[in-house]
């Protein structure tokens, strides 16, 4: 059954993004795969956004400060507004405050989406404004149980982000001595220190590649180790630079040191065939079948230790795997259940 879906975002980055922008990537993947599912699709997004579906633009560049956000909730809520009475299902993936003029007509479905922290005030309002008419995601299970207790009334379902495996090249076999990968922002949060201790406890070499977040904590603890041979940082990659550095790596080290609720990078290893080690925060057990796609450590000795054991997994049944949790058609399908569930 064909439906009718509006989707909204943020309007501070056109879908899809031309670099950073990794919730606005996932919507683009979503609107795709919807509009190729023959639903018709309308986004609510950055006006230089380049989608299949049909586009309203905010109408002015996007500011900081109070009167720019109020502007920008006024122009997406007008916009809900005047579809709410030719869509099925309202879709948001910016600001929960932009479904506000909708949220009483319980007629319309609203699907909220969070993919970072989650405001939980506003859900609760949310949820005894709009009822039974009402549903939140979240990217990862770890970002809403351990507060869902406190959120009474909120409908919650876990719909995980998503790659485009066809984009990746699976590789099936790596060197003995492959080196591992660290890729991501370079921070403490991130656990690039982390990195760099269990490579040289593994006795294997390390490529890190990402945006120095923080300065200063890349000169103290990142920049001495740096020395072209045992480890090397090659700044941030582009989509073909990290296709050939997360394929030719034995693994991704995932050594975070806060709840990720979603590290996407995860999915762009498995894609590429290559294994997570990570650290069990946030959503990495979920995400990594211990053994199956990669290993889980709960501090650098035993990461070191599942490298060792990283002959063992098969390449080809973690890019098998992404395929079936982590690609955007698997995504596609996930959120289609909950339209049709929130349909009734």
């Amino acid at each position: 059954m064909s439906l009718r879906i509006a989707i909204t975002a943020d309007p501070y980055l056109p879908v899809p993004p031309r670099l950073y922008g990794g919730i606005e990537r996932v919507v683009a993947l979503l609107v795709s795969g919807l509009v190729r599912r023959g639903h018709e699709v309308t986004l609510i997004a950055h006006p230089d956004s380049q989608t299949p579906a049909d586009l309203i633009g905010y109408g002015v560049p996007p500011h900081t400060g109070a009167a720019a956000r109020a502007r920008e909730l006024m122009q997406v809520g007008s916009a809900l507004v005047r579809l709410s009475g030719a869509v099925d299902v309202v879709h948001s993936f910016g600001r929960l405050a932009a479904l506000a003029p909708v949220l009483p007509l319980r007629g319309v479905k609203k699907i909220q989406s969070y993919q970072r922290a989650i405001p939980w005030t506003g859900v609760r309002r949310a949820a005894r404004l709009g009822g039974d008419s009402m549903t939140f995601t979240g990217c990862s299970t770890s970002l809403y149980a351990s507060a869902n207790g406190a959120a009474s009334g909120t409908r919650w379902r876990t719909v995980f982000n998503c790659v485009d495996p066809s984009t990746y090249a699976a590789v099936a076999r790596v060197e003995a001595d492959a080196p591992l990968a660290f890729l991501g922002r370079i921070e403490r949060i991130k656990g690039t220190h982390n990195a760099i201790q269990i490579a040289r406890a593994a006795g294997r070499p390390l490529v890190i590649a990402g945006n120095v977040a923080d300065q200063e904590y890349f000169r103290a603890e990142v920049a001495p180790h740096i020395d072209d041979r045992f480890v090397r940082y090659v700044g941030e990659v582009d989509d073909a630079a990290k296709n050939r550095l997360l394929g030719g790596a034995a693994a991704l080290l995932m050594p975070i040191e806060w709840d990720e609720p979603f590290g996407i990078v995860m999915a762009e290893a498995f894609a590429c065939g290559t294994p997570v080690i990570g650290f069990p925060r946030g959503s990495v057990p979920e995400v990594v079948r211990d053994g199956l796609n990669g290993f889980l450590a709960g501090n650098v000795v035993e990461a070191a230790q599942a490298v060792a054991r990283l002959d063992r997994v098969d390449r080809a049944a973690v890019r098998r795997d992404c395929e079936q949790r982590f690609s955007c058609d698997a995504i596609v399908a996930a959120y289609e259940d909950i339209y049709r569930e929130a349909l009734g």
